[in-house]
């Protein structure tokens, strides 16, 4: 008896080309990335969108994104309409992968009516990139990350 072993990336197989270009266009109108956010809010004319972080008063003082309004989850069916224009995207972030607080406040933000995305990685993965921050003692920033972006080393010439 001949036993075939089932390569378990191909048990199910690829969607359609259609049908992976669909999901795939879908996914990037929830979500987008720390590296675009932080190219957006670069841009002279602003970025077109408002970032929420949505951690509590504590998180927000340990670390935030310069430019980042600060709405707590907790507080968007009460503040949002008080602060937030309903004509401009909004983008939401919470710690980083492992937390569900950005999910969580786009969802309450889209209920009430806004277009909203959810920036992947989240408020982690804007540090581990080397972006600044912003805290009460001023703008840090860390070293980045070589995991998560390209790093120039001195010792290659690169």
């Amino acid at each position: 008896m001949t036993t075939t072993t089932v390569n378990p990336v191909l048990r199910v197989a690829p969607a359609s080309p259609s049908v992976a270009a669909a999901h795939f266009r879908a996914s990037l109108a929830l979500y987008t990335d720390v590296s675009d956010v932080a190219a957006a809010l670069a841009f002279g004319d602003g970025p077109g969108f408002v970032l929420v972080d949505s951690r509590s008063a504590q998180a927000w003082d340990q670390g935030h994104v310069p430019g980042a309004l600060h709405l707590p989850t907790a507080d968007i069916a009460q503040r949002a309409a008080d602060l937030l224009d309903p004509a401009v995207p909004v983008v939401t972030y919470c710690w980083g992968p492992g937390c569900d607080g950005a999910a969580r406040a786009a969802l309450a933000l889209a209920q009430l009516g806004y277009r909203v995305k959810e920036m992947l990685g989240g408020f982690e993965y804007w540090v581990r990139e080397g972006f600044a921050y912003g805290t009460p003692r001023g703008r840090q920033r860390r070293a980045a990350d070589p995991l998560t972006t390209v790093v120039e080393s001195e010792a290659c010439g690169c």
